[in-house]
């Protein structure tokens, strides 16, 4: 069987990066006709299909490992071509995608980014999905790293444990003594409208199950952003649970109260990251640890 190609593999690279075969030929200043060449070269070699061709392409079960490859041999090409050539040499960007979820994206994350030391050449590519869904996208070689709830280290990864992200379960005032008078009774969380970041957001629901003893159906709202999903709250469209970074400063400035004093969702939270010994790799996790420390629980 032939070897694989370096070229062949950015190529596959690119596809499921941007989506299609135009997108990819445009990032690769290649013709679509040469994109779609080196894609099907690449199955010949593997003899199975790498790429859905869907809209976005996405890769297959095949195709999963040869898309993490792909990352891998960027990253450290990168590195050793800077490395070669020197601090004073040019050099192409090295983009490192980063999976995280959206609490995370909008408190403490940015802070470890900031932290790392100023790096030539060198672009993160952050992702967004729930906290309990980001590894997959480790899983299938689209990003190099993400903050997960899985404890369980993805195959070829390492994981660290982070910490645990405190929640709090906040309503304006006239929305608690409206819905919750009697307290968080299993009926009133029945009944009450709830906040709801998206269809993947089982944070309220897992924080009504440990105050109820069981599953409940209460009426929702998806609100996919996290300043807006504040604002819900603080508007008294419902109650949600909120970071306790973010609930801070509703709780202090008497906008919102805290429906249940006392009582709290801890999402405990790990970092995966490739198996390689990538000098990129060890600054971003000692960023990302060293925040985390100062910021999570």
């Amino acid at each position: 069987m032939d070897g694989l190609d370096s070229a062949q593999l950015r190529t596959l690279a690119a596809v499921v990066a941007e989506g299609s075969f135009d997108a990819a030929a445009r990032l690769l200043h290649v013709t679509p006709s040469a994109v779609s060449q080196r894609i099907k070269a690449l199955e010949e070699i593997v003899g199975q299909v790498l790429v859905r061709r869907s809209r976005p392409c996405v890769a297959t079960d095949a195709g999963r490992p040869l898309l993490r490859l792909a990352g891998q041999l960027a990253l450290l090409e990168r590195e050793a071509l800077a490395d070669a050539r020197g601090p004073l040499a040019g050099g192409g960007l090295t983009r490192v995608a980063v999976v995280v979820n959206a609490d995370s994206l909008a408190t403490w994350f940015p802070a470890a980014l900031a932290r790392l030391p100023q790096r030539a050449g060198l672009s993160f590519d952050l992702r967004q999905d729930d906290q309990d869904h980001t590894a997959e996208l480790l899983r299938d070689g689209s990003v190099t790293a993400a903050v997960t709830a899985q404890r369980e280290a993805v195959q070829g990864c390492r994981v660290l444990g982070l910490g645990a992200m405190r929640y709090r379960a906040l309503a304006t005032p006239e929305f608690a003594a409206s819905h919750f008078g009697e307290g968080l009774t299993a009926s009133a969380l029945a009944g009450a409208p709830l906040i709801v970041f998206d269809r993947k957001d089982r944070v309220q629901h897992r924080f009504i199950r440990v105050v109820t003893g069981r599953p409940l159906d209460p009426p929702v709202h998806y609100v996919p952003s996290v300043p807006a999903f504040s604002a819900a709250i603080r508007l008294g469209l419902g109650w949600g649970l909120v970071p306790e970074q973010i609930a801070a400063a509703d709780l202090g400035g008497g906008r919102c109260v805290d429906l249940a004093p006392g009582r709290h969702l801890d999402v405990p939270l790990y970092w995966q990251h490739w198996r390689l010994e990538s000098d990129v790799l060890n600054a971003l996790t000692a960023a990302v640890r060293a925040v985390a420390t100062e910021t999570l629980r």
